[in-house]
């Protein structure tokens, strides 16, 4: 019986034992089990990366332009300072670019043929009576730039967005002093001087079918004078008119050579000859009854083949990145925008560009096509010769 007692009790503590020290988490110090970390999940690899943010505002407007990969630019301002401004695009944003330069006469004539299939997307620079020719035409799209914020005054856009102003130009007279010292004749100094007989032979201007710039004086003369005798004073100064040139700053290439002693046209193309090209014989003169100006403009055509290459081209060309390279090469037009700087040339030669008549671009847009016909048709058989289109 004692055996059995003591085989009894030897189990019982052997199973006391087991239960006590069977437990392999107890760390020293420590009476609490350890609990040890859960497996990790399996991976899930169905599930894709969260998609990015997708592009929106101007982001949007350059992979969409950059997407399209080309732009083709009609260019009615000077041909360094288009070619620059081409350019530096293809530059920023990595987007082929071709342009051609032509006066917005052509321009206009070349869309008005095309009639919404147009060869080019975007025009640039050039006085803006030819764009409202095309946009009363239906010609040109509409576009709300967002860079248009910083344009300095209304009278710089269309109130429909068809166009944006990227300059100002003072209309005035460009003169070679030294040819008018040898005729012993005094500069003109406002727009009836012109008229005399004296000036007969020496009085070049643009032709009203191709050139803006004409365009502009022929709506100055009307809105100064009056309609009839605005057209009147067209025909008087047909007169002494030598050349008609086809672009609007061909008299200022002709004065400092003494080929052309009296240019009509706009005044910072005098002060590109006199800087750029050395011709100090070179006067200007602004009329001092007044004159009028342009806006130099910027706008895409109806049906352009890459539109969103185009609204991005009207976001740069409103920009200081494009309106600053004008100085560079030989443009000395006021700036439209206000965070660009101004050129210092045009205000070192006395140009104020507040110093002008109020120009009604209303009666400008609406008119200008029959203005045209009327003074052509005025002129009669003295239009034939000299107003050559090709």
């Amino acid at each position: 019986m004692k055996k059995f007692l003591s085989l009894l009790l030897v189990l019982l503590m052997a199973l006391s034992l087991a239960a006590c020290g069977g437990n392999d988490n107890k760390q020293p110090g420590n009476d609490q089990p350890q609990q040890s970390d859960p497996a990790p999940a399996p991976a899930d690899d169905s599930q894709e990366p969260a998609p990015a943010e997708p592009a929106t505002g101007m982001d949007a407007l350059i992979e969409a332009a950059k997407a399209e990969g080309e732009l083709v630019v009609y260019g009615s301002c000077e041909e360094e300072y288009l070619a620059a401004a081409c350019e530096h695009f293809e530059e920023l944003y990595g987007i082929k670019v071709t342009h051609q330069r032509l006066s917005t006469g052509e321009v206009q004539a070349k869309i008005e043929e095309e009639n919404g299939n147009p060869s080019a997307d975007v025009w640039f620079g050039g006085t803006t009576d030819p764009y409202n020719v095309v946009a009363a035409e239906g010609l040109l799209e509409p576009y709300a730039a967002e860079n248009a914020s910083h344009l300095l005054d209304d009278q710089y856009k269309d109130a429909d967005g068809n166009w944006y102003g990227i300059y100002k130009g003072i209309l005035g007279f460009m003169v070679n002093k030294d040819e008018l010292a040898r005729m012993n004749l005094e500069a003109p100094q406002d727009w009836k001087d012109l008229l005399d007989p004296k000036y007969q032979g020496l009085i070049w201007l643009s032709n009203y079918n191709t050139a803006g710039t004409a365009k502009l004086v022929i709506n100055t003369m009307i809105q100064k004078y009056g309609h009839d005798e605005g057209i009147q004073y067209l025909v008087d100064l047909d007169k002494n008119i030598q050349v008609y040139t086809k672009s609007g700053s061909g008299p200022s290439k002709n004065v400092g050579t003494g080929e052309c002693v009296i240019g009509i046209g706009f005044l910072h193309d005098g002060i590109t000859q006199i800087v750029d090209n050395g011709y100090e014989n070179i006067d200007l003169v602004i009329p001092s009854s007044g004159t009028s100006f342009e806006v130099g403009a910027t706008a895409i055509f109806k049906g352009a083949a890459h539109p969103n290459a185009a609204k991005l081209w009207i976001e740069y060309a409103l920009s200081p990145e494009c309106v600053e390279l004008a100085d560079d090469f030989g443009s000395y037009q006021f700036l439209v925008i206000d965070n660009a700087q101004q050129p210092s040339q045009a205000a070192d030669f006395g140009l104020d560009p507040d110093n002008v008549m109020k120009y009604d671009f209303e009666d400008a847009k609406n008119n200008i096509t029959k203005y045209i016909d009327e003074v052509m048709t005025a002129l009669g058989s003295a239009a034939d010769d000299r107003f050559q289109t090709e």
